[in-house]
């Protein structure tokens, strides 16, 4: 896809950034459309073997499209049951964590007194301006949208994931014909290249999530923690979220671990344990379950998944990797775009180094016609 009179850098660069705040404005004000649709492209993809598995077994195509997305459903099913049950285990409890995060609210109120000289009574008055701050937003019409929008996004994901494998082919025969005929080779290679993404990353962290959530319940069994399957389960699964969803399953758990063990060395047990996971699963488990597939550099990732949280919350962020996987195999094939793919990639600086010399080098002594 190289330009045939290369324009001036400033024009390439104003069009990029151009592009990059409409797509921004879109995504952060279409979210509700967006996140659906991209949700279910990724699963989409990831049951495509499953259905092609199922029509070579001589099953008809809608029929195995419909098996195909069932099953992905009845392993969603599973797990919420799984979390529930344990959620539910916990609820029983509630009694008992009532009267702890009382006796700690005490503790809490005495200390403040004590150390910034503020009185009970107008403690209380910081805390009832508090709730009533958050009784109104919970009464917003943006809040109710944020509670409804989840259940929507339940409901409609099945069934884009049928049509998504339904028009398939009508979909990539779209993408082949949208480009002219000289550029609809690199287009067949890119979309190819993108499918082995989506699938590699998908099973990959099928796979590493399941390998997490083993982990870390066994390590929280072993130290007799409360609730450990629970805590197990939910730190995985926050994990989805790189980075981020690391450090945020690490307060949850040593919160939750503190109301039923407060004694500080099941604290340093569960704080060591999910350290332990998460050095397993960054130095072992990521390069080897998801392999090199999606060759993004941590610096890329950490911003894109903060930028994908603020357009599009927990949903944004999850789909933040596989999304600036997809823009670094574009970038790749097309030439006034190289340098963006370069930025995304996972080259090491020594490699990077040497790529930097030779490119001076080339500028410097340029090859003769």
């Amino acid at each position: 896809m190289q330009e045939l009179s290369p324009r001036p850098f400033i024009q390439q660069l104003s069009h990029a950034l151009i592009a990059i705040g409409i797509i921004t404005i879109g995504i952060y004000f279409g979210q509700d459309i967006v996140v659906p649709l991209a949700m279910a492209l990724l699963l989409a993809v990831l049951l495509r073997p499953v259905e092609a598995f199922l029509i070579r077994m001589g099953i008809p195509k809608v029929l195995a499209i419909t098996m195909a997305v069932t099953l992905a459903v009845l392993v969603l099913v599973g797990v919420t049951l799984l979390l529930s049950i344990q959620i539910s285990d916990f609820s029983d409890e509630w009694p008992k964590l009532k009267k702890n995060i009382n006796d700690f609210y005490r503790q809490v109120r005495r200390w403040i007194r004590r150390e910034y000289r503020l009185s009970y009574w107008q403690q209380d008055q910081y805390l009832k301006k508090a709730q009533t701050q958050t009784l109104e937003n919970f009464q917003s019409a943006e809040t109710l949208g944020v509670v409804t929008g989840p259940l929507g996004t339940l409901i409609l994901l099945p069934i884009y994931v049928f049509l998504l494998l339904y028009y398939r082919t009508m979909l990539l025969h779209f993408m082949v014909v949208l480009f002219t005929e000289k550029h609809k080779g690199k287009v067949v290679e890119v979309l190819n290249e993108i499918k082995t993404i989506i699938q590699s990353y998908m099973v990959g962290l099928l796979l590493e999530t399941t390998a997490v959530a083993t982990l870390n319940c066994v390590g929280l069994l072993l130290l007799n923690v409360q609730y450990a399957i629970l805590l197990g389960v939910m730190a995985a699964i926050l994990n989805l979220v790189p980075y981020i969803g690391g450090l945020v399953s690490i307060a949850l758990a040593v919160l939750v671990t503190f109301i039923n063990h407060p004694d500080g060395y099941t604290l340093l047990g569960v704080v060591g344990v999910f350290t332990a996971v998460q050095f397993i699963d960054n130095n072992l488990l990521v390069p080897l379950i998801i392999g090199s597939k999606v060759k993004i550099n941590a610096l890329a990732s950490i911003v894109g998944v903060l930028i994908g949280g603020a357009l599009a919350g927990f949903s944004g962020m999850f789909l933040s990797i596989p999304a600036i996987a997809i823009l670094k195999a574009i970038f790749d094939r097309i030439e006034n775009l190289k340098a963006w793919g370069i930025l995304l990639g996972d080259e090491s600086p020594e490699k990077a180094r040497k790529s930097l010399i030779k490119t001076i080098a080339r500028e410097k002594d340029p090859p003769q016609d």
